[in-house]
């Protein structure tokens, strides 16, 4: 029959069935690719959706865990970019191209780091105190309470009271927070209507200053949320401003949990349990809110006007402040702290910048406290360890790898060194051996060596790569 619709008339031997039938079945060629399907898992093909993370592909989008291994491999690690930053020369700033407001903040910084052995004790316990909330006694009954509880509900409310608590202990972090959203969204809107919001802000900071919690929220519920929300619907700007609505919703809603009465209506349910009730029964009110509010770390902390002027000096580099150098200098610091603080990292992680003896000393520290031990114990059972290590960048002599695992009074030290200082291995490895014993603890092993390459964060704790067990996807 001929083909009265076709435009023209087929060529032999090149009809329409005849070409379906020569295609071969390829069921293996990635270069085909699947139909998007969410409801089933079908062969890997050679979409660009999901990318390898090797180099020219900066983003993973299959996985977080696998986004956090590749920024773990490719950021730079604290100490280098510190080292870039400070100098102990007379108080000077190394970096050129820094601004007069990073420039202070830095003076500032290189003044607290010339410690001597109390301070830096101080120092270094001020950051142990400030890098853990759930320490103490309470919270470890709270843990043992956790891992006890035969039902849902007790593990849940405990989980509750923990998150009043930690919004309770960020209070002055959220109050921040929101003040800064509302200040940009007033420099995003009109000054026809910035006008009148930049009034409520004002009696905001007042209500802030004297503390008056419930008097704060309600201003932010019944009058800025519905101006800002009229501004949005009003005048349809669905860009900064309604972004900035949201978060501030999100820090609302952590402000108004972190309220003494949500905190202590969530203690009080838990010790309303048979199994707590005898053991957080005796603990009134009054003596909750004083064991809370003494965990805090004044001020006046070391530690913490460390990180405040830190944080200020990052904060104007990334503002735009200084040359291009400075800014990406903390800019890796920032991505280093980060990446060191995600939640799939199992480790403790401090900096310690220190000036000791006229040199400068910049060193990251990771811990693992529950390591298993590479030694196979009796039975051969691994024993548990606490494992360090250490990343020291030291003024004029170079980078150090120092690797530490205690088990009970057993040390084990491994040291990579640089090429300077390598002829005095021998030295070094008696001379801590002495301090060893000095403290009673029994050296194990004490090795010395050429540092041949940095080591891997992943090479010393291999626990990091127990993210991949879970199921991790990325929407």
């Amino acid at each position: 029959m001929p083909d009265i619709l076709g435009a023209t008339n087929p060529v032999p031997g090149y009809d329409n069935a005849n070409v379906n039938r020569n295609i071969p079945v390829s069921p293996n060629n990635t270069q085909i690719q699947n139909v998007p399907d969410p409801s089933r898992v079908s062969r890997a093909d050679g979409r660009t959706e999901q990318q390898s993370g090797g180099e020219g592909s900066p983003v993973r989008y299959d996985s977080n865990f696998q986004t956090f291994l590749q920024r773990l491999r490719g950021t730079p690690g604290a100490a280098e970019s510190l080292a870039r930053i400070f100098s102990g020369r007379e108080g000077t700033v190394v970096l050129s191209g820094m601004s007069a407001g990073i420039a202070e903040e830095m003076s500032q910084i290189l003044e607290m780091l010339r410690m001597d052995e109390s301070q830096l004790l101080e120092f270094l316990t001020g950051q142990f105190r400030a890098g853990s909330r759930f320490g103490g006694a309470l919270f470890a009954l709270l843990r043992n309470a956790y891992a006890r509880a035969g039902s849902d509900g007790v593990r849940g409310d405990i989980l509750q009271f923990l998150k009043s608590y930690v919004d309770f202990d960020s209070t002055a972090h959220l109050e921040s927070s929101i003040l800064r959203n509302l200040s940009s969204m007033a420099d995003a809107m009109p000054a026809s209507w910035a006008e009148k919001l930049r009034e409520m802000i004002a009696r905001l900071q007042n209500g802030m200053a004297a503390g008056n919690r419930a008097g704060n929220l309600q201003l932010l519920q019944r009058d800025i949320f519905p101006y800002m929300s009229s501004y949005v619907e009003r005048t349809h700007d669905f860009g900064l401003p309604r972004t900035l609505l949201t978060m501030l919703a999100l820090h609302v809603s952590r402000y108004e949990n972190g309220g003494e009465e949500k905190l202590l209506e969530s203690f009080h349910q838990l010790s309303g349990y048979g199994t707590l009730k005898g053991q957080l029964g005796s603990i009134d009110d009054q003596s909750l809110l004083l064991l809370l509010k003494s965990r805090q770390l004044p001020g006046s902390s070391p530690a913490i006007q460390f990180s405040d002027h830190l944080a200020a000096a990052a904060a104007r580099a990334l503002r735009g402040e200084g040359s291009a150098e400075v800014q990406q200098a903390f800019q890796n610091l920032v991505h280093a702290m980060l990446i060191n603080e995600s939640v799939y990292m199992p480790l403790n992680h401090y900096i310690l910048p220190l000036e000791w003896n006229g040199r400068m000393l910049f060193s990251e520290l990771w811990v693992d406290p529950n390591a298993e031990d590479e030694q196979q114990g009796q039975g051969g059972r691994r024993e548990s360890a606490m494992k360090f290590l250490f990343k020291i960048d030291v003024q004029s002599l170079g980078l150090f790898d120092v690797i530490l695992t205690a088990r009970d009074s057993d040390v084990d030290i491994q040291i990579a060194c640089p090429d300077k200082v390598a002829p005095f291995s021998r030295q070094i490895e008696a001379g801590i051996t002495q301090i060893l014993a000095n403290h009673e603890l029994k050296p194990s092993r004490v090795l010395v060596r050429r540092m041949e390459r940095p080591v891997a964060l992943t090479d010393v704790f291999p626990k990091i790569f127990e993210g991949m067990n879970s199921v991790n996807v990325k929407v």
